[in-house]
């Protein structure tokens, strides 16, 4: 188990794609801090990690809130001494036409997705400069790099994520952290089920390999950034969509 020892935080752990990393990090023997605003579907994450013998903590907490961040990160620091990997995982979707979109939509998109991942990445950074040691990865999507009708917000915001993930690795590379984004495709999740059958088949077709991607294979990707073969990478965006962006 390759992460024996190590503390893990997941925000947007209680489904999707969340859940899948923070399930493959207890496999390989994190101890799993599990972050949401849902605390009874992450209380059945933490249930599945127990399951599979695993070591989680459940903290309720609103990542777009600074001051829950930092009572998250407070406690864990207070239980486990030490922070070695984040995954800014949470995030939203408010979609609309721009000529129809609401400052509300446009707000809630943004702050959570992008101010979310300021929120906790600051909340961390002292700890893991502190230990000269720490991964983060921040979950982007292939929408910030390419665009989508409808996802303004959406599309800013994970843009956003890039930008951010690129400055900060390079502040912090000295002290032995790296920070890495990864930009998913189109993937099976509770956000793509909903979708009509005939969006899902135009979305089908703009991916090469003609399928969606499955949460299991973010979390893989997820798994070798925060591993220590990845050591020697930072300030880069692994593209994990089927090959929609080349």
């Amino acid at each position: 188990m390759i992460f024996e020892g190590r503390v893990s935080i997941v925000t947007g752990a209680s489904q999707g794609i969340g859940e899948n990393i923070a399930l493959e990090l207890s496999r390989e023997g994190a101890d799993v801090i599990l972050v949401d605003i849902q605390k009874e579907k992450l209380e059945e994450v933490a249930d599945k990690v127990a399951r599979n013998k695993g070591k989680s903590s459940v903290f309720c907490a609103d990542v777009s809130r600074l001051d829950q961040v930092k009572e998250v990160i407070e406690k864990v620091v207070q239980n486990h001494k030490r922070i070695d990997h984040l995954v800014n995982n949470a995030g939203i979707t408010r979609d609309n036409l721009l000529m129809r979109m609401t400052e509300e939509e446009w707000d809630a998109v943004l702050t959570v997705n992008l101010k979310g991942v300021f929120n906790f990445s600051k909340a961390v950074i002292r700890n893991m400069i502190s230990n000269r040691y720490g991964r983060i990865v921040n979950i982007s999507s292939v929408v910030g790099q390419m665009g989508n009708p409808g996802q303004t917000n959406y599309a800013a915001s994970k843009a956003g994520v890039l930008g951010f993930t690129r400055a900060l690795a390079r502040e912090v590379a000295p002290r032995g952290i790296t920070v890495n984004a990864i930009a998913p495709g189109y993937v099976a999740t509770p956000m793509t089920e909903n979708l009509p059958e005939q969006v899902k088949k135009i979305f089908i077709e703009l991916i090469p390999m003609k399928r969606f991607g499955s949460p299991d294979e973010i979390a893989h990707a997820v798994k070798f950034l925060l591993s220590d073969e990845a050591a020697y990478i930072t300030g880069q965006v692994i593209n994990v969509n089927g090959g929609m962006v080349m």
